[in-house]
């Protein structure tokens, strides 16, 4: 017996029309947001960003690469940690495809983390990857950008992320699903919560560079490739836990 409900077709397809009214909706009203995002104001850049490449030392006008637009997702891959975050992992396996097509698009596509460069790209070849990944190990452009976090700010809880106070907090008991991501990058799990994810975009106008927006946590949602597919699942995301991992440490690769 199944399941889930049945019906006829004819039941199935009354249930759809009524569905495809919310997805447009919800298409409608995804791009108005979007073009509130647009709208936002521009905040010019004058720090001097430095980041390690496989060109050589780069400034952040550099990596737009002669676009005027650039996107650089913040990928959790501290210092300490031997391997990329899971989660992150997971996302910037759809990097590959989409780098092709923003860079025809005027947009240039970037990775930034602060694990040195010569651990970059060795995950980055073992993952099979081929986007472009920058070290900003040596400066601040991560804590500025609020995806990493002193020791410091981790004991006294300080720090900002996803635009709320506190964005670090000490840790009292560990959750078995952070024990579990934190295996997955080789790093204790104090350390791992150090590095946070996050999406932000510049723009570079009259020889200017301006920080036009960034996003953090359940508002990368929509870069999880997987995730858009499973929601259209029959069983959707069907989450208890962590379940997902490196794409070469599921059984049988």
């Amino acid at each position: 017996m199944p399941t889930h409900m049945t019906t006829t077709r004819d039941k199935w397809l009354e249930a759809r029309l009524d569905l495809l009214a919310a997805e447009k909706d919800l298409t409608r009203r995804s791009d108005e947001v979007a073009r509130l995002r647009q709208q936002l104001p521009w905040v010019r850049v004058d720090k001097d960003y430095r980041f390690d490449t496989d060109e050589g030392e780069r400034s952040l006008k550099d990596l737009f690469g002669g676009r005027s637009q650039l996107l650089v997702y913040h990928f959790m891959f501290g210092p300490n940690y031997e391997a990329g975050c899971a989660s992150c992992s997971a996302i910037a396996d759809g990097f590959n495809g989409i780098a092709v097509h923003l860079a025809n698009h005027d947009v240039t596509l970037w990775a930034a983390s602060r694990a040195p460069l010569p651990k970059l790209r060795a995950f980055k070849q073992r993952m099979g990857w081929t986007f472009p990944w920058a070290s900003s190990v040596d400066g601040q452009f991560n804590f500025d950008y609020n995806v990493s976090f002193t020791e410091e700010q981790q004991r006294e809880g300080g720090g900002e992320y996803n635009y709320r106070a506190g964005g670090v907090r000490p840790m009292t008991a560990i959750p078995a699903i952070l024990v579990d991501h934190a295996a997955e990058a080789g790093v204790d799990p104090v350390t791992y919560v150090r590095e946070r994810p996050g999406l932000s975009a510049f723009v570079l106008e009259d020889g200017a560079v301006y920080h036009t927006y960034s996003t953090y946590a359940r508002g990368l949602d929509g870069l999880w490739g997987m995730f858009q597919w499973l929601d259209r699942a029959p069983k959707g995301r069907n989450e208890t836990g962590l379940w997902w991992r490196h794409h070469d440490n599921y059984p049988g690769n």
